[in-house]
């Protein structure tokens, strides 16, 4: 019970429930985007992912400087089914206009 807990713990704030809409919608997101996107600062920006990473919902892989925050690939049958439904009340919620931000992120990230 204390892993579900947790999860929904983390799913309880408007900024975290954002962040998950745009890794649904992107696959992945790093604290740079993450902070651009939402307009908050870096540390509030990575102290979300890091609750989400924590909690289970997030996993974060290194590429070079940058860690990207993605839905975990090993998944219980817990997750699994909380991670579908949120994905479908997420769907038809108001999120962030990101892709150009996106785009042009991580090209300049590919491009140095």
């Amino acid at each position: 019970m204390k892993k579900i807990s947790r999860v929904f713990k983390a799913l309880s704030d408007d900024t975290r429930l954002t962040i998950m809409g745009l890794v649904f919608r992107h696959g992945h997101l790093c604290v740079c985007e993450t902070e651009r996107i939402l307009g908050i600062s870096q540390s509030k920006a990575s102290r979300h992912l890091r609750y989400l990473r924590d909690s289970g919902v997030l996993e974060d892989e290194r590429e070079g400087l940058i860690i990207n925050y993605r839905l975990p690939r090993d998944q219980n049958d817990e997750l699994s089914t909380i991670l579908a439904m949120l994905r479908e009340l997420l769907a038809g919620r108001p999120i962030p206009d990101s892709g150009s931000v996106l785009v042009q992120m991580r090209a300049e990230r590919e491009a140095a």
